[in-house]
């Protein structure tokens, strides 16, 4: 829901904008209802518009296994966030290299959705889209209406480097899985791969001469601590307030078991009364409560936040791995950034402590209806090599799908840390869909009304679960959205 930023227009361009990945994030909860209402009908009319004009298929090569024709253009739109385009820009080179009698129609933007809904409806979109930011389209809507081109050609594929290994056979654990929605059709590639958890300066818990807490009492010890030093002990984004989710939904998978979580997904009756997601919605609240949350915070967005937080105002901050090129630019170079997988409750706890999530952020995806989708296709082949994901990483300090690249570079704090908190992790590894399958259940009604009010002092723990469930199972009953499950 994000590993993915983009520019916030209120910023004026000053700040860059996170957002990376997943999450992507609503820029005003008034504004963006009303576009994503308009593409829920939109693509309820199937589309419009014709693809007569389909380029034709190129001759099948050993360099060229997806069978682009070698004279039609492709065009790629970019979601121009906290990652930049310049990784995009340097990808789109290789592919006019390697195909020098076709032309690239690149365009990086905010507004993905106000900028190729019509396009949808019209049936003429681009033949590959970074579909992410604050105005990203529905995936569950897009994938539920036929909108989106299966990969499966791609995954299978030779990979970029190696012609004896598929491209699927290159990826990160979990990158397949996550763009499937039912069946075994894959209809999205995540190219981000981000570590989400919680965030802070090493130098500053030093200060404090405090370990990262693994259980909610020294967690609670810690932000007193702080607190005694003038520094909260959290914030997190206020207007945005579905980015404690990054933080809150590992928690309870530790606390309750993955289970929990994918009941949650699958919209289950009662799955939020769950008591580990009263005791944990009851441990974020102390920290309210207790007043350990920076002053001010329900009122912050992401930039603001997370610059009060690189400024030492606040100890922690939930957020993705995407936070340590948005922030770059305000965090100080002795900050020594790190990442830790969330605090527990305590020793009865389901899980492990260094269970995390990590998961495929921004999500690229090839139209159904696009004119080029072997082209669409080939430029991620080639985005999926190891040079373009030693790019990426070296550029934007985030990992890629690609199950490699980082031999030979030097790792940045915040990446390196992100690095070992995988590698603590193994195989406790959760991945709530939510974000994927029901983005406005997540983004507006979970995130903004449920969570935001909690945290702000205006719902209580019980209150908040009381309306979260409500909010899911008027979801789970909705017929006018596809279901998913999972397998």
């Amino acid at each position: 829901m994000g590993s993915t930023s983009a520019q916030n227009p209120e910023n004026n361009g000053s700040a860059r904008v996170g957002r990376r990945d997943l999450i992507k994030r609503s820029a005003a909860l008034g504004l963006i209802s009303v576009p994503t209402m308009s593409f829920l009908s939109a693509c309820a009319s199937g589309g419009g518009g014709g693809n007569g004009d389909k380029a034709k298929e190129g001759k099948k090569t050993a360099k060229n296994p997806l069978a682009v024709n070698d004279t039609a253009q492709m065009e790629f739109v970019l979601f121009d966030g906290g990652f930049g385009k310049e990784y995009a820009e340097d990808a789109v080179k290789i592919y006019e290299k390697n195909f020098p009698e076709l032309t690239v129609k690149f365009s990086a933007t905010q507004k993905i959705q106000s900028t190729l809904q019509p396009r949808f409806n019209q049936g003429t979109p681009p033949d590959l889209i970074d579909n992410s930011g604050a105005e990203q389209m529905d995936m569950g809507v897009l994938v539920g209406k036929d909108q989106l081109a299966d990969l499966t050609p791609l995954l299978d594929a030779p990979s970029y480097d190696d012609p004896s290994k598929k491209v699927r056979d290159t990826l990160r654990p979990g990158i397949v899985e996550m763009g499937q929605f039912d069946g075994e059709k894959v209809w999205i590639l995540y190219y981000a791969y981000t570590v989400y958890g919680v965030w802070y300066s090493q130098k500053a818990l030093d200060s404090l001469d405090e370990q990262y807490p693994e259980t909610w009492d020294q967690m609670l010890a810690v932000c007193e601590k702080a607190k005694k030093k003038g520094m909260a002990g959290w914030t997190y984004a206020g207007k945005y307030p579905y980015y404690l989710p990054f933080s809150l939904y590992p928690m309870i998978g530790k606390v309750g078991g993955v289970e929990v979580l994918d009941a949650i997904d699958n919209l289950e009756p009662n799955a939020w009364k769950h008591p580990a997601v009263k005791a944990c919605f009851e441990a974020y609240y102390e920290l309210y409560k207790k007043g350990y949350v920076l002053k001010g915070t329900p009122g912050l967005d992401h930039i603001q936040s997370q610059t009060a937080w690189a400024q030492g105002k606040a100890l922690f901050i939930p957020n993705g791995s995407w936070v340590e090129n948005e922030s770059a630019n305000v965090m100080p170079k002795d900050f020594d950034l790190a990442v830790s997988a969330p605090t527990g409750i305590d020793s009865s706890d389901k899980m492990p402590f260094g269970t995390i999530w990590a998961s495929g952020g921004e999500p690229f995806i090839v139209p159904a209806k696009a004119k080029n989708t072997a082209g669409g296709m080939e430029q991620l082949r080639i985005m999926l090599s190891e040079a373009s994901s030693k790019n990426f990483t070296s550029k934007v300090k985030s990992l890629t799908a690609y199950n490699g690249g980082t031999d030979g570079i030097t790792l940045t704090p915040g990446l390196k840390s992100g690095v070992a908190a995988l590698d603590k992790a193994g195989q406790n590894v959760v991945n709530p869909r939510l974000q994927d399958w029901y983005v406005q259940l997540q983004k507006e009604k979970i995130g903004v009304s449920g969570l935001g009010e909690m945290m702000a002092g205006r719902l209580t723990p019980a209150e908040a679960i009381k309306k979260i469930q409500g909010f899911a199972d008027e979801a789970a009953k909705d017929t006018s959205i596809k279901h998913y499950k999972h397998q």
